[in-house]
């Protein structure tokens, strides 16, 4: 592989010990037993890691509605049918559950033959019949309920397998009807997610609707800190030029298992010609010995002898490609490790694909959305006898000197970068700030490093257990509602999202020589938080818009810190993250959150991309940002003024144009440009 190039923007190691894994006396590993102590609530959303076992909790949590709480059906609806699997048949008696999953097959539609509407009507006479789990996919449940009406689905749990797929947009159909269900308020609902936020922006409910749902967080760091084999993730990208299967060898290593997933054919990265690619990659690996008659997988002979079986699911021949399907879902080879050794997907093998053997996940182009991101790393994130190591590489055209690709290459090496940045963020301890003020001591549980807990000092604790920060920083703005208080505690990561997605503050963090930080981290970032949380006052925003910026901002100077901006491997590791934030806290005379704010949130995704990318690719990069430049908008200028008065407030004098300080003087900015407009709209009358 090459080493010049591939730099992983992120790689995080994992203490490996084994909490995650184990089950207690009713057969539930830790994520399901938290997740059934919440099972009287009437709405609950699961926030878990893909293979954190969310099928089964909810398994746990129908049973108890069924039989304790007077429920009368249960339907489980999933985006499509392959994942429909995942809620078959479980001896859960076996492992000291009371109870067995158990769903008649004439109820499971995902395997039903016949259109969406037909099915519908299924739906109906299940209804109607005297079973009382049915398992459908989305499109199914929505035409019934359209067929039906929401008065049919009273005193019924309606489970909602990945859940990202719902949306406030009134054009979601399913985000529209889920509304009009609580809106009767006559069902339960329980929906499952591994990333709750959408890379479309766009909110997955309305924010008096979400607040009905009680939440159940699992988190990355928890899930993969107690796995028992995997230790290490790298998450990169690579840039390349030409065409992509040429370099895919660069970083494509026969000897892992991995899961391809070429381009679509409407991509910049497309060839247009999607089976040639195939063709191409396995010319690339070897020799081609025919195909296995019973799996219908292409057998390899790599350079040194080697035998690869490769699974094709990009070939449009239904029949063999329902044949390979069928070999990678047969339960017989679950435990097979040599079964198959590269599958070659397209729209394929993503959320809800469960082959545990996964070591790579090798994407070819950027994907539009964070949230198919997250579900294509979760791909490889699963813990296996022997596998020690998992990765995520996003391979990606890199600019060339045309100036509509090179505009196209910049957009996706941009939206690269966010993913990175949000990932990292998605992997790391969860951060509890307070203020220094109303700190109280020493927390039980946390660690505060060597010498302990200091009064006199902003500390940093450390739980190994929950895999949580206490973080005490001076000024810090507290959160006032309970709203506020729950964005705080439970999404940050989907304020971080939204940040990242945000074109101009990548655009600027990365390229602008002039950039004040606060410009992104007070101005952009509280512009963002006004739009996601119009519902919150002034007050709860600013809080809100602190704690975001706290944990992105920490977790980049941790990255720093505990490596150094010349370390030729970018990587976060089990102490390395919480020794960096505990440096970090300890180099600076005081951590307040004036500091932070001073903090430029992508200095280091810049740093990584200088390693990354040719120096003439990123001078076009460069020159491509810096032509589009632009002024001061009144709505910035304003924004600015009113961190003005707040300064005045302060200081007892207004921001000054001539200062020192840089966000002074863009402050100063900001009112002499808002004055220049009054008097210009004064003078035209």
């Amino acid at each position: 592989m090459s080493s010049e190039k591939s730099v992983p923007s992120v790689s995080v190691t994992y203490a490996r010990n084994g909490s995650s894994t184990k089950s207690n006396e009713l057969g539930m590993r830790p994520m399901q037993e938290r997740a059934f102590e919440k099972r009287g609530e009437q709405y609950l959303l699961i926030k878990s890691p893909p293979a954190s076992g969310k099928s089964r909790a909810l398994m746990f949590i129908a049973l108890d509605k069924l039989h304790n709480q007077g429920l009368r059906k249960a339907i489980i609806t999933v985006p499509e049918k392959s994942i429909g699997s995942s809620f078959a048949d479980e001896p859960l008696s076996k492992f000291g559950f009371w109870a067995d999953w158990h769903v008649e097959p004439k109820w499971n539609l995902c395997n039903a033959p016949g259109s969406e509407g037909s099915k519908a009507d299924s739906v109906g006479a299940f209804l109607n019949s005297a079973d009382d789990v049915l398992v459908c996919p989305h499109a199914t449940f929505r035409n019934a309920v359209e067929k039906f009406g929401v008065e049919a689905f009273d005193d019924c749990l309606i489970a909602v397998d990945e859940f990202h797929h719902v949306s406030a947009n009134p054009d979601n159909k399913l985000g529209a009807q889920l509304a009009e269900l609580m809106a009767r308020d006559k069902v339960h609902v329980v929906a499952m997610t591994g990333s709750y936020f959408r890379g479309d922006a766009e909110p997955v409910l309305m924010p008096h609707d979400e607040a009905k749902f009680d939440t159940v967080t699992y988190t990355y760091y928890e899930q993969l800190n107690g796995y028992k084999y995997l230790k290490k993730l790298d998450i990169g990208y690579f840039f390349y030029t030409g065409a992509y299967a040429d370099d895919i060898l660069k970083v494509l290593d026969p000897n892992e298992k991995t899961i391809i997933h070429i381009p679509s054919v409407n991509s910049r990265e497309s060839t247009k010609d999607k089976i040639r690619e195939v063709e191409h990659i396995i010319e690339e690996l070897g020799e081609w010995q025919g195909t296995d008659p019973k799996t219908g997988f292409q057998l390899v002979k790599t350079p040194e002898g080697r035998v690869l079986r490769i699974a094709d699911l990009v070939d449009d021949d239904a029949t063999k490609r329902d044949k390979v399907s069928a070999a990678l879902k047969d339960p017989t080879q679950k435990d097979n490790r040599d079964h198959v050794d590269i599958i070659i997907a397209l729209g394929m093998a993503k959320e809800g694909f469960d082959w545990v053997w996964c070591e790579h996940a090798l994407t070819v182009g950027y994907r539009a959305s964070l949230t198919e991101i997250v579900q294509i790393i979760g791909r490889a994130t699963r813990d296996a006898e022997g596998k020690t190591r998992a990765r995520f590489t996003n391979l990606i055209a890199e600019p060339d000197a045309s100036e509509q690709a090179v505009t196209e290459a910049v957009n996706d090496t941009l939206k690269a970068i966010a993913a990175s940045l949000l990932m990292e963020q998605v992997l790391a301890p969860r951060f509890n700030f307070v203020p220094k003020a109303t700190a109280t001591g020493p927390q039980d549980g946390f660690d505060y490093g060597e010498g302990g807990y200091d009064p006199d000092k902003c500390n940093v604790g450390f739980n190994e257990d929950s895999g949580q920060f206490q973080i005490e920083i001076k000024g810090l703005a507290e959160p006032k509602s309970k709203e506020a208080e729950r964005i705080c505690q439970e999404d940050l990561n989907e304020v971080i999202a939204t940040f990242a997605q945000d074109k101009t503050a990548v655009e600027r963090g990365l390229f602008d020589e002039e950039l004040v930080p606060e410009e992104l981290t007070q101005v952009r970032m509280g512009k963002i938080i006004k739009e996601k949380y119009p519902e919150l006052d002034e007050d709860d925003q600013e809080a809100v818009r602190q704690h975001a910026i706290a944990a992105l901002n920490l977790t980049q100077k941790a990255k720093e810190v505990a490596l150094g901006n010349d370390s030729d491997e970018v990587e976060s590791g089990n102490t390395a993250l919480i020794d960096g934030v505990r440096k970090f806290a300890m180099d600076v005379r005081e951590l307040d959150i004036d500091l932070i704010d001073r903090i430029n949130p992508f200095s280091e995704a810049y740093a990584i991309l200088a390693k990354t990318m040719s120096e003439d690719s990123l001078k076009q990069v460069a020159a491509v940002i810096s032509a589009k430049k632009v002024q001061l908008t009144p709505e910035e200028a304003r924004d600015l003024a009113r961190r003005a008065v707040k300064f005045k407030q302060e200081r007892g004098r207004l921001p000054s144009i001539t200062s020192q300080d840089a966000w002074e003087r863009k402050m100063a900015e900001g009112v002499a440009f808002l004055t220049r407009m009054k008097q210009e709209a004064a003078a035209n009358g």
